[in-house]
């Protein structure tokens, strides 16, 4: 019997049902189709600190900052797939989310400080993380410069780093809802991620079942 494959989507726009939060809910819907456990968080809606950059993690392994952030890494750490959602501002992803990687320091200080975390190759293969965004310009690598945070966030977090869902070019299609491709992409990428979930599990189920062994021995009479 498979377990419920949790999807959790973070919206980093600061704009509510702007163009990447209505991207992120496509993804977001195409991963209830499938039968996924789906939840949403609004970092706009949350009130939390930044970083201090104080280095306390380093010694502690644990955060000294307890706002309305706090809890969200209990849940990132519960969830099967890891879906982040950021609009490229100046180049790059926007402070909500930025704030949210940031303080994720005192995770990485207890995987490469302290050495009292650590997630193996067979952990981060199951758990899949995947990176939507938008921008209004028609650029190529217009996206570039936001890779570099989300690989290292998913890294930390211990979420291979599975695919992306973009669409730039928006000024042009007049918002999200004029691309021709971007919101079926979304719903499909969705579905599919947690399809090959579904299969992993079933996959383990079956190798880690019990043998049936028929006794085909001759008994003398």
């Amino acid at each position: 019997m498979t377990g419920a494959i949790k999807v959790l989507g973070i919206s980093g726009s600061p704009r509510r049902h702007g163009n990447t939060e209505t991207l992120l809910d496509a993804v977001l819907d195409g991963a209830r189709e499938a039968g996924g456990e789906v939840e949403k968080i609004v970092l706009g809606s949350l009130d939390y600190a930044s970083c201090r950059g104080c280095n306390v993690c380093h010694r502690t392994g644990e955060c000294i900052i307890n706002d309305e952030l706090t809890p969200v890494y209990d849940t990132i750490a519960s969830a099967d797939v890891l879906v982040v959602a950021s609009p490229i501002y100046s180049m790059g992803i926007t402070a909500e989310l930025k704030g949210l990687i940031d303080r994720t320091q005192y995770i990485w200080a207890r995987k490469f400080i302290l050495k009292t975390l650590y997630f193996t190759n067979e952990h981060t293969r199951r758990h899949k993380g995947i990176f939507v965004s938008t921008a209004g310009l028609g650029w190529e690598n217009v996206f570039d410069a936001a890779f570099p945070a989300i690989t290292a966030f998913f890294n930390t977090t211990g979420f291979e780093y599975w695919d992306n869902v973009i669409a730039n070019d928006l000024d042009h299609y007049d918002g999200i809802r004029g691309h021709p491709t971007a919101l079926a992409e979304g719903r499909a990428k969705g579905r599919k991620v947690v399809d090959l979930l579904r299969k992993m599990q079933e996959s383990e189920e079956r190798e880690t079942a019990p043998k049936h062994v028929t006794d085909t021995s001759i008994t003398s009479p």
